[in-house]
């Protein structure tokens, strides 16, 4: 069929459901609203706050939405005007409405694989309900399996400000091997998880690390990263994975938790022991069968030291950058590149030197990557080492030019005036994680106060006009929760109450949001698809249970959503929001930390008692058409 025989209804219905709506109508194909010709909305969000994170930072107070993209924003009266027979209208009862969040650093694909096997100790605020939880969870987790812990907690985030002891692990599980990870630096194992190990008084110490061992020679269960966290990793991948069915049940609540948490896209990181293709089999199953609920853009990872360029020679032949969809993408490579090139932070350890033979490891990856035009991410923690990697950059540049080709650090706690410059010059930017969130007592111990006030230097990157994206580095140091980020970048504080930054390094909660939004879209080259709430983009949202730009600081860190759209779709509810949400979830298997306690501050969420405005759904007989009454009861927020 011609196109001059294609009616301008079924235009418009073709255009809508793949998103060219709003091009067509910029390129005059459609033509601009009139009487009798006008657009209905699938959604309408009405007499709310809406922080629509455009340029001019503007607030409207309706939003609506067809398909999967914002057709207008605006007044309630305004909007009304786009109300159909069949658009359903949610009444906000004058909550705070942000752009869904987007981390531009999370583990989310190995995460997701490992979510429901993990008792996350995220916010819980004391160490007495961190080993009740752990206590309970040893009771009913059968063998072999293990009780977890990995990662997202600091001791400084207790009230007691002190990490669990090894007598006190083996108490609480006598028989349950119990793995406990802090930061980089250390894991606690319990006896039973010694024995189940099989490290003996005869195994010999491991490359890059120390298992401690009482006068008799035995291990105490204390193992410890020096110089790099291998042996933690390696220790922790010999304990028994989830069944494949299972894996798919985790990473489908591992995106339900980061829903709660207003999370509708991520970067992720690649990680150790994720392997590329094999370990994205689950991922990409979810994909295919369109129940991703985060939009998931993936960087490669390489696996084996001096094979590195090896893995990315066979990638670039495998699949290439852009590849799939809006919901999930490949990204680039990164975030190791060569393990030569690796300088984990590990702040109770001296910054490490790395070996001589990086630069020319580094630079054959590079140029392969730059030449097959592959975006790339680097993690970099120190500046002695950004120095380094950026003379490998330029000196690729000048023999295979970058020529816009998007790059980044990850992390760059001590990056320099200088060597911001030098990043700028090359057209790369910075992705920024609260790692210092949870090390920033042990950063002060070593380096000092006065290099800790910059460390990263956020004010001084956005004053450069280098792209800077926001995140979390989630699960195994920082948090996966995105408002924990926001109030580190909005105070300056450790999850302890330690005050790292003085004003001149900290945002206002604007300009805060606006990395986790608009600045994340530039590292996977998304800038004009999401990340604002105005016609066109995405429509990714994200309800909140208080107001963000208002309640005290320290409000900040217990926000939530309650009520996550992706692409126009409701992905997560409660409270009034609820009957909008999608059916709850089993967990599998039925023993998993996630069926007892759910995730960040579990102790907290599941019993935070307040009062909310719960709107009832009315359908009205004749039209179909969806209208919401407020009324007022006591509702958990779960």
């Amino acid at each position: 069929m011609s196109s001059t025989n294609i009616s301008r209804r079924a235009l418009l219905k073709l255009a809508a459901g793949t998103g060219l709506l709003y091009s067509l109508e910029g390129c005059g194909l459609l033509g601009r609203e009139r009487p009798g010709n006008r657009i209905e909305a699938d959604r309408l969000l009405i007499n709310g706050r809406i922080a629509t994170q455009d340029e001019r930072r503007s607030f409207a107070e309706a939003l609506a939405i067809r398909g999967d993209r914002i057709v207008a924003t605006g007044s309630t009266d305004d909007l009304l005007k786009y109300r159909g027979a069949r658009t359903t209208i949610i009444d906000l009862g004058g909550r705070t409405v942000i752009p869904g969040l987007n981390d531009s650093h999370l583990h989310v694909i190995r995460g997701g694989l490992n979510y429901n096997l993990e008792l996350r100790w995220d916010g819980v605020p004391s160490l007495a309900d961190a080993m009740r939880m752990l206590k309970e969870q040893a009771r009913r987790t059968p063998p072999p399996q293990w009780v977890r812990v990995v990662g997202g907690w600091s001791e400084f985030q207790f009230a007691e400000r002190r990490m669990p002891t090894l007598d006190e692990l083996n108490e609480a599980a006598p028989d349950t091997p119990v793995f406990v990870l802090h930061l980089y630096d250390r894991a606690l194992l319990n006896r039973a998880a010694v024995q189940a190990i099989g490290y003996t008084k005869d195994t010999p110490e491991p490359p890059g690390g120390i298992i401690e061992r009482d006068k008799a020679g035995n291990p105490t269960g204390l193992l410890i990263a020096k110089p790099n966290a291998v042996i933690l990793y390696a220790t922790l991948a010999k304990g028994p994975k989830l069944a494949y069915e299972d894996q798919i049940n985790s990473s489908r609540h591992f995106m339900r938790e980061l829903n709660r948490l207003g999370v509708t896209s991520v970067i992720d990181a690649g990680g150790g022991y994720q392997n590329y293709p094999d370990d994205y089999a689950v991922v990409s199953e979810l994909a295919r069968r369109n129940e991703l609920t985060v939009r998931i853009a993936y960087n490669l990872f390489t696996q084996r030291p001096k094979q590195e360029r090896d893995d990315f020679a066979k990638w670039v032949r495998m699949t290439k950058p852009g590849t799939g969809n809006d919901y999930y993408r490949m990204n680039g490579a990164g975030e190791m590149l060569v393990f030569s090139a690796a300088d984990f932070e590990d702040f109770l350890e001296p910054r490490p030197d790395l070996v001589p033979v990086m630069e020319q490891e580094l630079k054959d990856v590079v140029t392969l990557l730059v030449h097959n035009r592959w975006p790339f991410r680097l993690h970099a923690t120190y500046n002695e080492s950004i120095t380094r990697f950026l003379n490998v950059f330029e000196s690729v540049n000048r023999e295979v030019p970058f020529g816009g080709l998007r790059w980044f650090f990850d992390h760059a706690e001590t990056i320099t005036p200088q060597n911001i410059e030098r990043v700028k010059a090359l057209g790369g930017g910075v992705a920024i994680q609260h790692r210092m969130a949870y090390q920033g007592e042990y950063f002060i111990e070593r380096y000092g106060k006065d290099i800790a006030a910059h460390s990263p230097p956020v004010k001084r990157l956005l004053e450069m006009g280098v792209p800077v994206g926001a995140g979390t580095d989630g699960t195994r140091v920082a948090s996966y929760n995105p408002f924990a980020s926001l109030y580190w970048l909005v105070t300056g504080k450790t999850v302890g109450g330690t005050q790292l930054y003085p004003e001149s390094n900290r945002l206002s909660r604007m300009e805060a949001l606006r990395l986790y939004t608009v600045g994340s879209t530039w590292f996977s080259n998304e800038d004009n698809a999401k990340g604002s709430l105005v016609p066109g983009q995405l429509a990714d949202l994200a309800v909140l249970s208080a107001d963000y730009f208002s309640i005290p600081e320290e409000q900040i860190k217990r926000l939530e959503s309650v009520l996550t759209i992706v692409g126009g779709n409701v992905v997560y509810g409660t409270g009034e929001f609820t009957r909008h949400a999608p059916p709850p979830l089993p967990v599998s298997p039925d023993w998993s930390p996630v069926s007892a306690y759910g995730g960040y501050g579990a102790p907290l969420h599941r019993e935070t008692f307040r009062q909310v405005q719960a709107p009832t759904l009315i359908t009205t007989e004749n039209t179909g058409q969806s209208l919401v009454v407020p009324l007022r009861c006591d509702c958990f927020a779960f």
